[in-house]
């Protein structure tokens, strides 16, 4: 079976360890929020974090996430320092029994979302609106240079877009679009994300891509000797924005990188909400291709529409055939014989979520809602495989 975890902010969480553990869950995935990106996690610090995870009754394997500093996503200042701090942390969290490393390796924002109340039949959702972000981009952002990525028909539907908005949600849009780090309630502000993409300007899809590999390698030692495993989340939208290359979005990327890295450490967070956003992107399939390099499991469902925009639909409704995948990795775990970490992403806040100080997506009853469903689902298919013998 799966392993049934819940993400878990910290001691900041409005959702506590206790309220996970009764919703069924066996371990929480966190991580250490509140020690600056690229410094070290410490044992003592680490061990503090397992201890009080530990005491609520839960345990602690998959780490989500420890962050790739800018600096060595572009390879420029103090890159090597981060590099050497990143593999002292992977040492210390193997030392404390973790196993799992889930991160990203998209430059500047972690995730990219136009609405963060998007309202559905059952509370609301995340959303991802191509006009909405394009308005955002030329018009309020107004990203040097940001003309040339749109064409005239697009530009017009921004600006008819973002003419009809009140001064209201003009600002609720900016929020939306610059929301911080995981973990984090801060947003950047519009000079914050100018100044960062500056940065990577020259810094094409190529570039990056050479970046993430020769990261991977550089830490391939420690991952060994630590025992800890890596799991690249997929770019959260699986496309290019504000001019930024993306290098984990399809099958072809997950080839290259896996083509690229000789270490069997090396896999991924394989996400069916941000890879089922794009509609190229066969989930069944890829997870056929790649399961065996399939180290943590996020469960979400994404609705697209024909323009490409997308909002998070029910776990069991959406464009995301979540059945088969799970169908898949349960025969893919009777195969290796292992046990893949699982949680449900995001949720729908209801009604009574809104009483709960929570960060956006990661509503409590929303998130417990697609844990039930994906749980009986599971449960079916084990059922029908002790049925045939399997």
């Amino acid at each position: 079976m799966l392993q049934k975890t819940m993400r878990w902010y910290g001691p900041q969480d409005g959702v506590s360890l206790r309220d996970i553990a009764q919703a069924g869950c066996t371990g929480v995935v966190t991580a250490l929020h509140h020690i600056p990106v690229g410094e070290v996690w410490t044992e003592d610090e680490i061990r503090k974090r397992k201890h009080e995870v530990e005491a609520a009754g839960l345990n602690w394997q998959v780490v989500e996430s420890l962050p790739v500093h800018e600096d060595i996503k572009k390879r420029s200042g103090n890159y090597q320092q981060w590099i050497d701090n990143y593999k002292t942390s992977l040492h210390n969290l193997g030392a404390q029994g973790i196993q799992v490393v889930t991160y990203n390796f998209m430059p500047v924002l972690d995730w990219l979302r136009t609405d963060l109340f998007y309202p559905t039949k059952t509370g609301s959702a995340l959303r991802f609106e191509w006009d909405a972000f394009r308005a955002f981009d030329l018009f309020i952002l107004k990203r040097p240079g940001v003309e040339k990525d749109y064409n005239e028909q697009q530009t017009a539907a921004a600006k008819a877009y973002f003419d009809h908005l009140s001064e209201d949600k003009k600002a609720a849009l900016a929020s939306s679009c610059m929301q911080g780090l995981p973990g984090s309630k801060e947003a950047f502000s519009r000079e914050n994300i100018l100044a960062l993409l500056k940065e990577f300007e020259g810094i094409d899809e190529k570039t990056l891509q050479s970046h993430l590999f020769q990261f991977l390698n550089e830490i391939t030692p420690a991952l060994e000797q630590s025992g800890v495993k890596m799991a690249i989340h997929p770019d959260d939208p699986p496309f290019a924005v504000l001019g930024l290359p993306r290098i984990m979005s399809h099958a072809d990327h997950i080839r290259a990188m896996l083509e690229n890295t000789t270490s069997s450490h090396v896999g991924l967070c394989f996400c069916t909400g941000s890879y089922g956003a794009r509609k190229e992107n066969d989930l069944p399939k890829m997870f056929r291709e790649f399961g065996s390099r399939v180290y943590f499991l996020h469960l979400r469902s994404t609705k697209r529409d024909p323009a490409g925009n997308f909002f998070e639909d029910d776990h069991l409704a959406g464009d995301a055939d979540l059945y088969t995948i799970i169908k898949l990795a349960a025969e893919l775990q009777h195969t290796e014989n292992r046990s893949i970490p699982m949680r449900p992403d995001h949720g729908h806040q209801l009604s009574i979520d809104q009483h709960i100080d929570s960060f956006p997506g990661y509503s409590f009853v929303g998130r417990l809602k697609g844990l039930a469903e994906i749980s009986g689902m599971e449960h079916a298919i084990y059922q029908q495989r002790a049925e045939n013998g399997l």
